[in-house]
């Protein structure tokens, strides 16, 4: 997948989840002060902070395609971690703290709910839409995904806005679904107390996806390397007749472009000028079959 290609999909995949949740988050916040429900409040906020985030992930998407400059010449394309950072942390403040907050609040000083019956058809509601944002989502990365599972992919994608869209999605959901239940309960049994514990739950939630975005965002930010490159590219090496030895190899992750640096053994009696087309035209057969690939740094050696 080109760099073109996954800009396109995070791009669509952002449009998808704004759109989702500017309506779900509307929705919600009407019927949330219509019936008093605190899981549905906490929701609301949620989906609240999903629309902002989603627009911190376009800014940080479009950021971190700047052409490159003299002062920054591998252009800025690890912006887009930064922005996908501060997503996290709202998403942990704002979203997370918050419901948590709001349901020991309403847990304590429980208040009766209105029209809760209203409420659990909105949520339905609210689920399909979220569904159809989350299926949005999950065809925008699929390429990008291939064969690997959903978790691992998830540990490995160099595409932060990707993987935020997906794990809001999926929390979303998840969420609407305790909100559901928890609203459910309330009205079949009575007892106020569900709905203030489905705040709580949907908090807790919230935080736990934060917190995994945030360790996989923090990988990238500070240089998380391209498995998968960094081994095609070392067994193309070392099939070629003039590298005695692949001595040491990196693929550092650029936002969607990867800088490659190599330090390779060749054939001792070969020419500086030879070594140099044979570099140059290995260089250009990588860049080839590796379209993310913009830099390569190649070095002669014996000795890692």
């Amino acid at each position: 997948m080109d760099t073109t290609d996954s800009t396109h999909a995070s791009i669509t995949a952002i449009l998808y989840a704004f759109s989702a949740n500017l309506a779900i988050a509307i929705a919600k916040t009407a019927i949330a002060l219509w019936t008093g429900s605190g899981s549905l409040l906490a929701e609301a906020i949620h989906s609240y902070a999903d629309c902002s985030n989603q627009v911190l992930l376009f800014i940080g998407l479009k950021r971190s395609s700047k052409e490159a400059t003299r002062k920054h010449p591998m252009g800025y394309g690890r912006e887009s971690y930064i922005w996908s950072m501060m997503v996290a942390v709202i998403l942990f403040s704002i979203g997370g703290m918050f419901s948590v907050h709001e349901g020991w609040v309403r847990y304590n000083n429980p208040h009766e709910i209105g029209n809760a019956g209203v409420a659990l058809g909105i949520l339905l509601i609210a689920v399909v839409i979220e569904a159809v944002s989350l299926k949005g989502a999950m065809n925008a990365m699929e390429a990008e995904k291939g064969e690997r599972s959903l978790w691992q992919w998830f540990r490995e994608t160099h595409s932060s806005e990707l993987m935020v869209i997906v794990g809001e999605d999926i929390a979303a959901l998840l969420g609407l679904i305790i909100a559901l239940i928890a609203l459910g309960l309330t009205l079949m049994t009575g007892n106020v107390a569900y709905d203030a514990i489905g705040s709580i739950l949907i908090g807790g939630l919230l935080i736990v996806v934060a917190t995994l975005i945030a360790i996989e965002v923090h990988s990238l930010l500070i240089g998380e390397t391209e498995d998968n490159i960094r081994s095609s590219v070392g067994q193309y090496l070392e099939s070629q007749p003039n590298v005695i030895k692949v001595l040491n190899i990196w693929a550092i992750n650029h936002g969607n472009a990867v800088m490659l640096t190599i330090k390779a053994e060749f054939k001792p009696d070969m020419t500086v000028l030879n070594a140099v087309n044979e570099i140059n035209a290995m260089e250009k057969q990588i860049k080839a079959t590796h379209k993310r690939i913009q830099w390569i740094f190649f070095e002669l050696d014996n000795a890692d």
